[in-house]
């Protein structure tokens, strides 16, 4: 793995048994333990990102019944006629 842009470097400490089990990729892969680490840290962060805001809700858009079909070009509107944004009594 070859990378173009300049990288800085982090020292860290270990558990015997990790930086053992990296090395020994390394050796049989015969490749840097640095890139190890780095294809590590890589799938890691893959592995955590947070997929795009509506993905998670798309199966859910216009599954509402009974809401009107202009409600996202007429919000204030309808908030206003259903008494949402006024002042409440006291």
């Amino acid at each position: 793995m070859y990378y173009t842009h300049r990288m800085k470097t982090l020292t860290v400490r270990l558990p015997e048994a990790l930086a053992a089990d990296i090395e020994a990729e390394s050796k049989k892969r015969r490749v840097s333990k640095s890139d190890i680490v780095r294809e590590r840290l890589e799938r890691a962060r893959k592995a955590i990102e947070l997929p795009p805001a509506l993905d998670g809700i798309a199966d859910l858009i216009g599954s509402v019944d009974g809401l009107p079909s202009d409600l996202s070009a007429r919000k204030k509107d309808y908030l206003k006629l259903w008494g949402y944004g006024g002042k409440r009594p006291r």
